[in-house]
């Protein structure tokens, strides 16, 4: 039977809070409403100066059993005052596509305070900058560590590279982890020299909280953590709840 031209308009021009995730997938503030969140591909915030296609809300979705397995790791902080607060979870591949394209484009495009030490064309040969991404699979998620109750930063002119101190780099509430998220640099290995004792300290805290729920992390990034067996990738939009 034909549908009404009026109902099959209806049902082109719902609005993208309506649409269901895939089978499997949750938005984190359904599964822990009390993690931060700071979405930084959806905004200009990151390494190519642009927010990232596929990117259409700024929200963190992820695999119904991962999101389960960080609310458990943000109980556990809880008992030392501390929380969570997330980068970035899922990512669409159409997102990996645009990162790979802006690392081969050989233009200057991009923001400095991400790589100061680097230059751009050599970020996908380093590894930073991958043709494939576990995020895509909606089992990883980059994070820190906060203070329990911590508001969002406030404004403010700091703007340094991302391997400067703390107090010169636009805050963002975090502890000190010894570089800002997404520093594409050899001082962002969970394992790096040269750190102070209180940056290797919130660096440990984090991966024996995230380690004790059963997330993994990889050794170049302190603020990557994968849970479980990847399932397939996806390449569906980040869109509002």
């Amino acid at each position: 039977m034909r549908l009404p031209l009026i109902l099959v308009l209806g049902l082109t021009a719902l609005p993208a809070a309506a649409r269901d995730l895939p089978a499997g997938f949750v938005y984190l503030r359904e599964a822990a409403p009390g993690i931060a969140q700071d979405i930084r591909y959806a905004t200009a915030n990151n390494f190519t100066a642009a927010p990232l296609p596929g990117y259409d809300a700024p929200e963190c979705i992820l695999r119904r059993e991962a999101a389960a397995a960080l609310a458990r790791v943000q109980a556990d902080l809880a008992r030392a005052n501390l929380a969570l607060k997330v980068y970035d979870c899922y990512r669409p591949q159409r997102a990996v596509a645009a990162m790979w394209r802006w690392a081969h484009d050989g233009s200057p495009r991009g923001d400095k305070r991400f790589y100061p030490n680097l230059d751009k064309r050599t970020l996908f040969a380093l590894g930073y900058i991958a043709a494939r991404s576990r995020h895509s699979t909606g089992t990883a998620v980059d994070l820190t560590l906060i203070p329990l109750g911590a508001p969002p930063p406030a404004p403010s002119a700091n703007n340094a590279p991302c391997t400067a101190p703390a107090a010169e780099r636009a805050p963002d509430s975090s502890l000190d982890m010894g570089t800002g998220y997404d520093c594409l640099d050899a001082r962002s290995h969970t394992g790096a020299a040269g750190l102070s004792a209180a940056q290797a300290r919130a660096r440990a805290t984090l991966r024996a909280a995230m380690s004790a729920r059963g997330f993994r992390n990889y050794v170049r990034e302190w603020w990557h953590y994968e849970y479980g067996s990847p399932p397939r990738a996806y390449d569906f939009p980040i869109e509002p709840r």
